[in-house]
């Protein structure tokens, strides 16, 4: 049997990420092997990351990545089972390895990845959701991650020409960063579910209850607006400037110009 060095290990645990007593034993395992350990300390890992499976992961963070021509992008929620491992930077070096394979390949095969760093952190670790957006015809698309990473905005924002891409996102940073802190449920009133809607109708409903059947048709209505003008990205107050709406914002830089789409993560929601 071949006896095992320092630096076989710890090339070991560089590749592979796993302890310095499971290195031992594999390249033990494997009297000196490289690959043979390595390939055993994976399956060691896949096991783990069975056994793991089954046990709650509701912290975590969300990464971004944006494509280089800035036209589109993808955020994702990554679970493990303590913040402890959520502020690890391997850990945070791990999703954002993530979002950069999705943003190529939305069906990206990550199981032995996520298997690897159940194997590292000890935790389990889940690829929870993902959302990819890209811009329709001119325009860009941008990205907010607040801090701690804990929520994080995508939003594909058009305009009238590719010329006026680097103002657009210049607002469209903005837009991604009024739509973490208010959490709207649309971008307008036009998108909202029509069971939404209907829910909102009955509460409304509920609420007006004992009033003259000629007032409740208004007091409906009324509260319907209010919901809307509170819920909907284009009739929100911007947080900068809460005496304008976004719609107002949007048309005072290119009356053409609109948000075709956003996604708002907040982790474990």
């Amino acid at each position: 049997m071949s006896s095992i060095t320092a630096k076989q290990v710890a090339e070991l645990r560089a590749v592979t990420g796993a302890g310095l007593i499971d290195c031992k034993r594999a390249l033990t395992a494997a009297d000196g092997d490289f690959e043979a350990a390595t390939d055993a300390l994976r399956k060691k890992g896949v096991a783990t990351a069975a056994k793991k499976a089954g046990r709650e992961a509701s912290e975590g963070i969300i990464a971004r990545c944006l494509a280089d021509d800035g036209r589109s992008g993808v955020i994702v929620e990554v679970n493990c089972e303590t913040d402890f491992v959520a502020k690890n930077e391997d850990f945070q070096s791990f999703t954002s390895e993530v979002a950069s394979l999705l943003l190529n390949d939305a069906q990206a095969d990550l199981e032995e990845m996520r298997a690897a760093q159940v194997a590292k952190t000890g935790e389990n670790i889940k690829v929870a959701r993902s959302e990819h957006i890209a811009v329709d015809g001119a325009g860009v698309v941008e990205s907010y991650v607040h801090t701690g990473a804990k929520v994080a905005v995508l939003l594909s924002f058009s305009c009238s020409s590719n010329d006026a891409c680097d103002e657009a996102r210049v607002l469209a940073k903005d837009l991604c960063m009024h739509v973490a802190a208010t959490n709207p449920v649309s971008v307008s009133r036009e998108d909202v579910s029509a069971d939404l809607v209907a829910k909102e109708k009955e509460i409304a409903q509920a609420q007006a209850e004992g009033k003259p059947p000629q007032a409740v048709e208004k007091i409906v209505e009324g509260k319907l607006d209010k919901f809307f003008a509170t819920n909907c990205l284009m009739e929100q107050s911007f947080v900068k400037n809460p005496d304008q709406t976004i719609s107002e914002l949007i048309e005072a830089f290119d009356p053409s110009a609109k948000v075709q789409k956003f996604a708002r993560f907040q982790v474990g929601q």
